[in-house]
Parts: C-alpha cells; sequence; structure tokens
C-alpha cells in the first residue's frame, strides 16, 4: 500500500512466533503492512476462497466477503469450504458459510461479511478498504467498481479473478504502484509503476497488440462482449450459444481489422463448455498467484503483475500481458 501500513507500530509476541517463517522470508516491516490491510472479496467462488485462505493464513489485518447468493450444491465442485450438508444448500449465503469457516484458519484475522451487491458498491464502503478483489460478476460490475476505486482519494488497489474450468484470468490495476527491486548486485533500485483502468486497457485496438499477446485475452473479451450484450451473467452462455458467439467473434475481429484465426474456436468451445464450472487445481493456482501479488503490493516489494496473467491448465503455462497505452502509439 502506498504510504501505507503499520510500520510505526511493533508487531506482538503472539505475531511474530505465528508469523515467523514468513517474517523470514519477506521481512517485519511487511508484516507489518500486511497486519494493518484491508481487503474486501466480491464473490465467493472456488477460486477466491483459495486467495481468501491464502491472505488468511499470512495474517492480512481483515477479510470481508461480499456475496448475497444462497449456497447451493454446486457450490461444492470447487469451493472446499463448503459443506457437503444440504440442510445448508438454499439457506445460508456463500458469503456466511466461508466466513465461519475462515474465521478457524487463524484466528488473528478478523474475517467478517460485507452485504450488498458490488454493482451498487458506494465510496463509504469503498474506503474501508485498500484492496479490492472481484470475482463471478459481470464486465459492468467490474467496470462500475474499478472505475470508483479510482474515484476515491485513498489509494485502492483493484484486481479481478475468474476460472473457467481449465483456463484463468488476474486483471491487476494499481493505479499508480511504487515499490523496492532487488538488483543481480544485492541492492535495492526503487521503481514506479502507472496502471491503466480496465475500461482502458480492454479499449485497446487488437491489432496494437502483439501478434504473441495470450488467445485467452481475445477469448475472455469476446465472450464478456456477448454476455453484455444479451443482459447475461457470467458463466450463463453455453455451449447452445456458440454460433451467435462465433458471429459475435467475427464482428469484433471486422471491426478491429484482426485476424479470426487469433481467437481459436476450440478455445472457445472450451469457455463456454465451462460454464460456471472450476477446475480445483486452476482455482488453486490462480489463488496462489493472486495471494502472492497483494502480498507484493502491500509490502512494496517485488515486481508485481502488470496488468493481465493468464492460465491454461492444456499447456499448463502461466503468462503475463501488458496490456495498457503503449500499444495505442
Amino acid at each position: 500500500m502506498e504510504g501505507g501500513g503499520r510500520e510505526e507500530e511493533e508487531l506482538t509476541a503472539q505475531e511474530t512466533a505465528l508469523y515467523d517463517r514468513q517474517i523470514r522470508v519477506w521481512g517485519v516491516d511487511a508484516q507489518k503492512r500486511l497486519s494493518k490491510a484491508h481487503v474486501l472479496v466480491c464473490g465467493i467462488n472456488g477460486t477466491t476462497i483459495e486467495f481468501c485462505k491464502n491472505i488468511v493464513l499470512a495474517g492480512v489485518g481483515s477479510l470481508s466477503l461480499m456475496d448475497d447468493h444462497l449456497v447451493m450444491e454446486d457450490d461444492l465442485n470447487a469451493n472446499f469450504l463448503i459443506p457437503p450438508n444440504e440442510s445448508t444448500y438454499g439457506t445460508r449465503s456463500r458469503a456466511d458459510v466461508c466466513c465461519e469457516f475462515l474465521k478457524d484458519f487463524n484466528p488473528m484475522v478478523q474475517v467478517s461479511i460485507e452485504k450488498g451487491d458490488p454493482l451498487l458498491i458506494d465510496g463509504e464502503v469503498l474506503d474501508k478498504f485498500d484492496i479490492i478483489v472481484v470475482s463471478c460478476a459481470s464486465l459492468k460490475t467490474r467496470l462500475f467498481v474499478n472505475e470508483n476505486c479510482r474515484k476515491r482519494s485513498k489509494h485502492i488497489a483493484f484486481y479481478t479473478i475468474d476460472c473457467k474450468d481449465s483456463c484463468g484470468e488476474i486483471f491487476v490495476d494499481l493505479q499508480k504502484h511504487r515499490y523496492v527491486q532487488k538488483m543481480p548486485g544485492g541492492e535495492t533500485e526503487q521503481q514506479e509503476l502507472t496502471y491503466p483502468s480496465l475500461q482502458e486497457a480492454i479499449s485497446i485496438p487488437w491489432k496494437h497488440l502483439p501478434r504473441k499477446t495470450a488467445k485467452l485475452y481475445f477469448a475472455m473479451r469476446v465472450v464478456e462482449n456477448y454476455e453484455l450484450s444479451e443482459g447475461r451473467g457470467p458463466g450463463e452462455t453455453t455451449l447452445s450459444d456458440m454460433p451467435a458467439v462465433l458471429a459475435r467473434r467475427k464482428d469484433m475481429c471486422d471491426k478491429m481489422s484482426f485476424n479470426e484465426s487469433q481467437i481459436p474456436t476450440a478455445l472457445m468451445e472450451r469457455l463456454l463448455a465451462a460454464g460456471k464450472r472450476e477446475h480445483p487445481p486452476v482455482c488453486a493456482i490462480l489463488g496462489g498467484i493472486l495471494g502472492q501479488e497483494v502480498i507484493k503490493y502491500i509490502s512494496c516489494k517485488g515486481d508485481p503483475i502488470k496488468n493481465f496473467f493468464y492460465f491454461d491448465a492444456v499447456d499448463g503455462k502461466g503468462v503475463i500481458e501488458d496490456i495498457s497505452a503503449p500499444y495505442t502509439n
């Protein structure tokens, strides 16, 4: 957190003992900052729960969960905190059930529920947090929350994370971020990165992007564009919509003078076949990456992702894509 943290306060003896191993890894100052950071997660699924587990165990100051959707049997597929208890289905919210179990992971972390809809979130709520993570949300919701984070006088980091079966995407907007990078000789050097908003990033014409840009970047944009135009929620587009989605792909490529072959039909089929399904091993990878990134942001140590991360279990590779302003020139 730029200029944030709790450097002026000492860790308690209990904190020092509990976090001894990680203090050895990233230092006491980073642990102090982490212990004062407040995180809001909007949208509870298998991917965000992996992230929540990681930052709770690491000792974040507080974690708030926002998801009023009632638990259904499908939530069992990837969310390891949902118990196989039929009495839970349709009676308690995802946030409520997961909050209860996350508290047991680390009693020193305050885990709570933030009721409401991310699409209606206001500045008063946002100002309580240093980091906002959004998942299983429409493009409209993600753009709305990101824009409102940027409007606040307080510096708020914004992340989105989503898993579509074997594929995953993370987006990062740290606005203007200063951090310390360790150089080959062992010395440290101050660095600064400027991030585009989600709207700015996805508005960059595809023909300006490098030819090796991850195909998942384009495929995800086609699906979210189709869902937005049809009023669909995330994951509600299925294989039966394939002809219409391919027509949307052609239309978008034609408008941007972009070759359709860069967005393989087989990849589009996999994304549509996934629906809302998550693949637990991919959830764990994405949640682990996001946990590391948030800790890097809070500690101001190490190169953060700028500004998209993609993972595809088919080739087993993680790819960072910098989709930002230079490509508009």
